[in-house]
């Protein structure tokens, strides 16, 4: 890594390579990181796995995401470590040890995008890229309390990045602060697609029923009042006609049966040391048929069609990001996989309609953060920051 010292475990130990960043631009002044399933030239892609470490050739260019950033004159200063094979969403991981949450030390940091939430939860970084397949930006950011954005689907270029599920793939990032994402929203995500302002807003009732307890609703609701000062009452309905429950089982096929796609034949071959959550996912995903899978896809345009009804063109949801604060990290394996189920609920919308969700610090349960989710229309990233910037304005 190209800084000083790295007390929370974010950076991977590479030897340190500079990568050549534009002299001025929109970000300069700005450092950031880099998750280690990009490519970032003159570096290895590890992808929180040592066999994938050892078989990376060292990248000759950077990925097009990675590119943005440096050409908008932000300076790279290391690659931060990923939970293994970007399939988890505690962060966890045994072969590198894990990254500690700066907001909550005895927390997970949240993953897959673990180190580059810490490094930028710790002020080692500006700015820092992750991916969000299913929930690998919202979950870290709403863990250690910063700003992520899953983006539109296809919004940004995600080539030269291990994928985990391929039509699930996106890329984020993060910052401490909702005015610094505009700047780098501007940089990485264009021009918006044309609509009305986001203006009517809707709280969607099945999320808010899969919070933890009356604590978590209690911190999250004064952002909401907040917002309906602004855009008037909002909409309370539910967005579901077969439940939350019934869409996490569409995207767990749909992920699951992609993620062994992808990967699958290298585990088969390779017989890697995976973390034995990480075995158990691949396997479960190895189980999905290709009869269910299609199914799935089936489902997958349904709830796509009916989250596009709701949101329309000037629509915006509000949603806890997750059920609770960040779990223990001496939790039990079980325990974290009940979290993780219960939190792909509420993660999976906006992966299974394509559409944009950023995750805001709005609040603290028990000393620890936790995340306020705004959900808008395809194509309206930006617009949706913009909402983010409106809410801490009045704040």
């Amino acid at each position: 890594m190209l800084i000083s010292s790295d007390p929370v475990n974010a950076f991977v130990d590479y030897p340190d390579v500079p990568v050549p960043n534009a002299p001025d631009g929109p970000l300069a002044g700005l450092t950031f990181g880099v998750k280690d399933i990009f490519d970032v030239a003159g570096y290895p892609t590890g992808c929180g796995n040592p066999e994938r470490r050892a078989e990376s050739d060292v990248a000759k260019t950077s990925a097009p995401a990675v590119q943005m950033l440096l050409d908008a004159g932000a300076r790279f200063v290391g690659k931060t470590h990923t939970a293994e094979l970007a399939f988890s969403l505690d962060g966890i991981n045994t072969h590198y040890g894990t990254p500690t949450n700066p907001a909550a030390s005895d927390r997970v940091p949240g993953g897959s995008s673990s180190g580059s939430a810490s490094a930028v939860a710790a002020r080692l970084v500006d700015i820092a890229l992750g991916s969000d397949t299913g929930g690998s930006v919202r979950a870290p950011a709403s863990f250690c309390g910063i700003v992520g954005l899953r983006p539109t689907f296809g919004r940004i270029d995600i080539s030269q990045v291990m994928p985990l599920a391929e039509s699930l793939d996106t890329v984020g990032w993060f910052t401490r602060d909702v005015a610094l994402y505009e700047r780098v929203g501007a940089v990485m995500l264009g021009e918006d697609t044309a609509g009305p302002p986001l203006t009517r807003m809707i709280i969607a009732e099945e999320a808010w029923a899969c919070l933890m307890g009356e604590d978590e609703k209690a911190a999250l609701w004064p952002a909401v009042d907040r917002l309906a000062a602004l855009f008037g009452e909002p909409r309370s309905m539910a967005v579901t006609p077969d439940g939350l429950a019934a869409w996490q089982e569409t995207f767990r096929a749909v992920q699951g049966f992609q993620a062994w796609r992808a990967h699958g034949p290298w585990i088969v071959s390779r017989k890697p040391n995976l973390m034995e959550a990480v075995r158990g996912r691949f396997e479960a995903a190895r189980r999905i048929s290709e009869a269910a899978y299609e199914r799935a896809v089936e489902k997958r345009a349904v709830v796509r069609e009916r989250v596009h009804d709701i949101l329309g063109d000037d629509g915006f949801m509000v949603l806890p990001t997750l059920p609770t604060i960040a779990p223990l990290v001496r939790a039990t394996e079980a325990d974290l996989e009940a979290f993780r189920a219960r939190a792909l609920s509420m993660l999976c919308m906006a992966g299974l309609a394509g559409v944009p969700q950023i995750s805001l610090p709005v609040a603290t349960v028990a000393g620890c953060p936790l995340g306020l989710s705004l959900v808008g229309p395809a194509g309206r990233d930006r617009a949706l920051i913009g909402l983010g910037r409106k809410l801490f304005a009045e704040g």
